[in-house]
């Protein structure tokens, strides 16, 4: 059995028990970085298994050869650094690829950044758009927004701390004045939310840079006032 498991995006308690049954039982796991995989493991007494590498950069043949391995009768767990495989992650490959040749596979649900971040954020839930990380370049990522920057629902993004506030001085620039909110270091000791206007957290984010990849999330267009103003 191939199995695709959603592991913690920062507290270590948030795995699941079946998450935890399936890293036990595999014979390998497949995962980004050793490190972060192994903090998992030695945290839950789990015994350190066979790893993979498997990542962004991968080459082609390392999908056959986790394919070969669930073939042999193997357990193979696919695990990133947090969060879902496949999710601005490794691994749609290897779920396409295993759709195609016929092999077995589960996916386990768990821990979402995007999830968490649109429950946390008070902006509407009825309809929400992921769209991923934006383009490095300033035109090109503006382009990008000017695609979307019609659509009523919420907008959510991924961004790097090195460009968040390149990233929200063009956010305000092609939506406007909308209201947002950055969450970072989620489920973390220092978890923190920032709400307002663009141009506010524009301002606040230039002013006392931040660590750590974050998430935006933007109102959609036309989207009446939900949030306050202090």
């Amino acid at each position: 059995m191939l199995s695709f498991v959603a592991t913690p995006i920062g507290n270590l308690a948030d795995i699941t028990i079946r998450a935890l049954e399936v890293l036990r039982a595999a014979d390998f796991i497949a995962c980004e970085d050793t490190r972060e995989t192994v903090k998992i493991l030695k945290h839950y007494e789990i015994p350190e298994k066979q790893f993979l590498s498997y990542h962004e950069h991968s080459p082609e043949i390392r999908v056959h050869e986790i394919l070969a391995q669930v073939r042999q009768g193997k357990r193979v767990a696919v695990v990133t650094d947090g969060g879902m495989p496949s999710i601005s992650d490794p691994g749609f490959t290897l779920v396409r690829e295993a759709i195609r040749e016929g092999v077995p596979f589960e996916v386990l649900p768990g821990p979402s950044a995007v999830l968490t971040a649109l429950v946390a954020s008070g902006l509407a839930v009825d309809e929400f758009s992921f769209l991923g990380f934006l383009p490095n370049k300033s035109a090109s990522r503006k382009k990008r927004l000017a695609e979307v920057a019609d659509r009523e629902e919420t907008l959510i993004f991924f961004e790097s701390p090195y460009r968040l506030p390149s990233a929200l001085r063009d956010m305000f620039e092609v939506f406007g004045d909308r209201e947002a909110v950055v969450a970072r270091e989620m489920t973390k000791k220092f978890e923190e939310r920032l709400r307002g206007r663009l141009s506010a957290l524009v301002r606040d984010v230039e002013s006392r840079p931040r660590k750590g990849e974050a998430v935006i999330l933007v109102s959609g267009k036309n989207r009446k006032r939900v949030l306050s103003e202090s």
